[in-house]
């Protein structure tokens, strides 16, 4: 018999002369296995790093002539000079301004937006009347299911479901969850130039007057953090808006905010409105995170939304749809039976050119492989 050389050839007759040990490797070879296997995520699409942050600027009432002129060829010189910028590109439409940063491979995107943060708080010349810009690194998310509360209520009252169910799915370890289809509250206050006219007074001095009152402001920590002081009381609703003080007169009357215009407090939402037949509908909208598994995160979410479920009015459902947790179960599913038909094919062939034992030695090293 002819001799492997080298050490491939002692490894080998060493187990032919051990057959034990060769035996509680097999069996040491199949634990491990199995053991990894368990830690294995299971994931519709693999994980995609964005290596880009955008930075948003909005500007009411200027052409997309204006915003490039003055915002777009001023800011962009100085994005262009953080550090790992590979390249930019921007885009000026009516009133806003989108600039995209797309930095090199593997940079550290954390620091990517404090520097892309730090160059814009240094740079001069923008023109007055746009708002702050903002500046968020873009994320790829992988959604795993939506979730859809419907029933013959108002759009708030399922709005404050939605919210629920977000909080109850933090509570569990799922963070990334996002409602559509609720309008978000906000208040306006329309003055009439004759009212500006009778009471002496501008528009600026309005704004900063409310927002000194809309806020509470931090004062500090007392027990060495453990408890939080604020100052003033924060003013969100449409009646306590009404009630802030703008001026204080000489003859000692206040002129406040109902005085000079009338406050009203509206919905304002930019995202579709949903129903379910007749009756409205929210939709919240359940991503995997990073190192997340998309399976254990809808087992999650079903067991929540049986639990929520109990609680709400009849007639309030919650129905989850577009299920990638099946999909990747039926793949799985399809891999096993096809694996299983397999080896039992290999297994019968085996068995009919080799003797029993031969063949089932080399059948157990496929599953083992």
């Amino acid at each position: 018999m002819r001799t492997l050389p080298g050490a491939a050839g002692g490894v080998l007759s060493y187990f032919t002369r051990h057959r034990t040990a060769a035996n509680l490797l097999l069996v040491v070879m199949v634990v491990l296995g199995l053991t990894a296997a368990t830690q294995i995520r299971s994931q519709f699409f693999p994980d995609v790093v964005l290596d880009s942050v955008t930075v948003s600027v909005k500007w009411d009432g200027a052409g997309p002539e204006d915003v490039d002129n003055a915002v777009v060829s001023v800011l962009e010189p100085a994005l262009l000079a953080v550090e790992g910028v590979e390249s930019t590109y921007s885009t000026a439409t009516e009133g806003r301004a989108y600039m995209r940063l797309d930095f090199e491979a593997n940079w550290d995107m954390g620091r990517a937006t404090e520097d892309v943060k730090t160059a814009v708080d240094g740079v001069t010349g923008l023109p007055d009347g746009i708002d702050d810009p903002k500046i968020y690194r873009n994320v790829w998310r992988d959604r795993v299911t939506d979730v859809v509360i419907s029933g013959p209520v108002p759009v708030d009252q399922l709005g404050r479901f939605a919210d629920e169910f977000s909080a109850r799915l933090f509570r569990v370890g799922v963070t990334r969850t996002t409602i559509r289809g609720v309008s978000a509250p906000e208040i306006f206050i329309d003055v009439p130039e004759l009212s500006l006219i009778r009471h002496n007074i501008t528009l600026r001095e309005i704004a900063a007057a409310i927002g000194e009152e809309a806020e509470a402001d931090p004062a500090g920590d007392v027990a060495g953090g453990s408890a939080r002081v604020r100052t003033g009381i924060e003013k969100r609703s449409a009646e306590d808006v009404e009630e802030i003080v703008v001026r204080s007169n000489a003859d000692g009357s206040k002129l406040r905010v109902r005085d000079v215009g009338a406050v009203v407090a509206q919905g304002v939402s930019y995202n579709r409105a949903y129903y379910v037949g007749e009756n409205p509908a929210v939709s919240i909208r359940v991503d995997r995170s990073v190192r997340g598994d998309a399976i254990k995160i809808q087992r999650q979410v079903e067991e929540v939304a049986a639990e929520l479920q109990s609680t709400l009015p009849d007639g309030v459902t919650i129905d989850l749809i577009r299920t990638r947790a099946d999909y990747i179960n039926q793949r799985l599913n399809l891999l096993i039976d096809n694996a299983a038909v397999g080896l039992l094919l290999v297994v019968a062939l085996l068995f009919l050119f080799l003797n029993a034992r031969t063949a089932f030695w080399v059948a157990a090293g496929i599953p083992t492989a």
